[in-house]
C-alpha cells in the first residue's frame, strides 16, 4: 500500500514539473514572438488621426492610432508606406511618406508632414482633424536595413527628405547590439524649415560617438555660408576618402532623399 502511495505522489509531482515546464516554455515562445503588424501590402487599411501638433506655420505632427494599445505597424527598417487622401478637387492622391516612430514606439504611429500651398496630399493633410481617417497600404521600397550591414552611413537629406533619413538613423542608434556610425549633411532653405532639428540634437547629444549632423542652409549672411559649406567641403572631401581608402570587411553607404 505505501509503495503505491509513493507512486501515486511521484506521478502527481511528475504532472506538476511537466505542466510547469510546458506553461514555461509557452510564455517564452509567446514573449519572444515578433507581434505582427498592422499595415497590408496589397489593400489599404484606414488610423484614426488622435492628435495633431502644429510644429511651424506649414509642418505638423499627425499621431494616428493602432487598433490596440500594444499593436505594432510592422514597418521594416528602410521602407516607407503609401498615403490615400484627396485633393482641392476632390480626386484621390496617393504619395509615399515615412513615419518617424519604430516599432518600440507601440499603440500609434506618426508622421512629420511638411504642407506646400500646391502639393495634393498636402491639401488632405492641411483639411484633416483629430477622428479623421488615413488610408495607409504597405510596406513599400527595396531597401530594407539589417542591423550592422554597413559600417558607417553618410547621409545626405533635404527639407522633408529627412523622414527616412531619421527612421534608419533612430533605429541604428537604439539598437545596442548595432554599432554603425551614422552622419548625415540636412539642408534646407532657412533655419525655420529644418524639421525634426530638437530630434536629430537628441540623438546627436546622446549618442556623440556614433551619430553626427551637420545643417547646411541656402539662406544665410555671406560669412555663416562660407562657414557652412566649408564644413561642407570638408566633410565630402572625408566621406569620398572613407570610401576609396576602408578595407575593412564591412563597408560604407551612402543615401540621399530629398531636394538638395
Amino acid at each position: 500500500m505505501e509503495f503505491f502511495e509513493k507512486a501515486e505522489a511521484n506521478f502527481f509531482i511528475g504532472v506538476t514539473v511537466a505542466l510547469i515546464a510546458a506553461g514555461v516554455a509557452a510564455y517564452y515562445v509567446y514573449s519572444s514572438k515578433k507581434p505582427k503588424g498592422c499595415l497590408d501590402p496589397e489593400k489599404f487599411k484606414e488610423f484614426k488621426l488622435v492628435k495633431r501638433t502644429e510644429l511651424s506655420h506649414n509642418v505638423a505632427k499627425f499621431k494616428f492610432e493602432l487598433p490596440t494599445p500594444t499593436s505594432v505597424l510592422g514597418l521594416p527598417i528602410g521602407q516607407h508606406m503609401s498615403c490615400r487622401g484627396k485633393d482641392n478637387l476632390g480626386e484621390d492622391v496617393i504619395k509615399p511618406y515615412t513615419p518617424t516612430t519604430l516599432d518600440s514606439d507601440v499603440g500609434y504611429f506618426e508622421l512629420v508632414i511638411k504642407m506646400y500651398p500646391q502639393g495634393r496630399m498636402s491639401h488632405h493633410f492641411r483639411e484633416m482633424r483629430v477622428g479623421d481617417y488615413l488610408a495607409v497600404k504597405g510596406p513599400k521600397g527595396r531597401f530594407k536595413y539589417q542591423p550592422g550591414q554597413v559600417r558607417a552611413f553618410g547621409m545626405l537629406a533635404g527639407g522633408s527628405g529627412i523622414t527616412p533619413m531619421f527612421q534608419v538613423t533612430r533605429a541604428i542608434l537604439e539598437n545596442p547590439n548595432d554599432h554603425t556610425k551614422v552622419y548625415l549633411i540636412y539642408a534646407n532653405v532657412t533655419y525655420e524649415d529644418i524639421l525634426l532639428k530638437e530630434e536629430l540634437d537628441g540623438l546627436s547629444a546622446n549618442y556623440p560617438d556614433r551619430f553626427k549632423v551637420y545643417y547646411v542652409l541656402n539662406q544665410v549672411n555671406m560669412v555663416s555660408r562660407f562657414i557652412y559649406f566649408f564644413y561642407l567641403w570638408i566633410y565630402v572631401q572625408i566621406l569620398f576618402f572613407w570610401h576609396s581608402c576602408l578595407n575593412s570587411l564591412l563597408p560604407t553607404s551612402t543615401c540621399f532623399f530629398g531636394p538638395i
